[in-house]
């Protein structure tokens, strides 16, 4: 499809006229696909640079250089003590013991009793804090909660909650003791983060389960009034919601598409009779309701 870039709404009165018609589409779905990207926690406060990140990682920013939680992630660290001191940490503050945040809220209570399925590329678990059934979710890049072997030896994750608040208490130093290094149960490698960013991203039985029950859920409400809500969804992986939201509104008529993004609001103009694409952040999701 040939992308048409042009403005998602023509000042307050074309944001509002949005608004309205966004309702009127939820309103009057069979079924709603929201399709969510890193906006909407960015929108609930998990930001990963700024105030927030020194908050948390001044010690290691003043150490290693790095000023975000994306680049401390990626940093080659000389011991593994080290790197579980920053990832115990990293996992911490955007898994456990956070609220869902404001916009995960308000999109429930929009969609609750509706018929709908989200499919997002956050790790952060706020769909579930925020009590959406879990499934009806499908997180396609991993989970923070959980780890993996990082050859990955075999295809199964593990839950990490106990030894992520072990690592975070008993860390001195950014260090944590060697005892408390994550190893694999199977061959005693070092576990790693179950996020895909390589080929050995481990897709378990919970995944290929949440993958069936998505493209289940697809297949029922074949040509049905459909409306693929996108949220916060940028360029990085426009293959897994953007690209196939737009393909899947293309091919049924009776579907609708709406983008919610701050920077990205647009759709091709094959479908943009049938969309609507709204250039605000996300906390815009209170105006829905009603």
């Amino acid at each position: 499809m040939e992308k048409e870039k042009r403005p998602a709404a023509g000042g307050e009165n074309g944001e509002n006229e949005k608004i309205e018609t966004l309702r009127a589409w939820l309103n009057g779905a069979e079924s709603v696909i929201i399709g969510a990207g890193a906006g909407l926690s960015t929108a609930a406060g998990f930001t990963y640079g700024g105030e927030r990140f020194r908050r948390y990682f001044a010690d290691f920013a003043d150490k290693y250089g790095f000023r975000d939680m994306y680049s401390g992630g990626f940093y080659p660290y000389d011991t593994l003590e080290e790197f579980w001191a920053y990832w115990s940490r990293y996992v911490y503050v955007n898994r456990y013991d956070q609220p869902a945040g404001k916009p995960y809220e308000d999109l429930l209570a929009l969609v609750r009793d509706k018929n709908y399925f989200v499919l997002t590329t956050n790790v952060d678990h706020r769909f579930q804090v925020a009590g959406f059934d879990k499934a009806r979710l499908f997180y396609t890049q991993g989970d923070y909660g959980l780890f993996q072997c990082s050859a990955p030896c075999h295809n199964k994750t593990y839950d990490n909650e106990a030894q992520i608040r072990a690592m975070l208490q008993e860390q001195k130093d950014m260090r944590i003791p060697s005892e408390l290094v994550p190893r694999c149960p199977v061959c005693g490698k070092p576990m790693a983060m179950n996020l895909r960013s390589d080929d050995t991203f481990a897709e378990d039985e919970g995944w290929h389960a949440a993958c069936r029950r998505y493209e289940a859920f697809l297949r029922e409400n074949e040509g049905k009034k459909v409306l693929f809500l996108e949220l916060g969804v940028g360029m990085n992986t426009p293959g897994i919601i953007k690209y196939p939201f737009w393909q899947m509104t293309y091919r049924n008529k009776n579907a609708r598409y709406a983008c919610i993004n701050l920077e990205i609001a647009y759709a091709p103009k094959e479908i943009s009779d049938r969309s609507a694409c709204i250039a605000s952040d996300l906390n815009i999701l209170s105006r829905l309701h009603g």
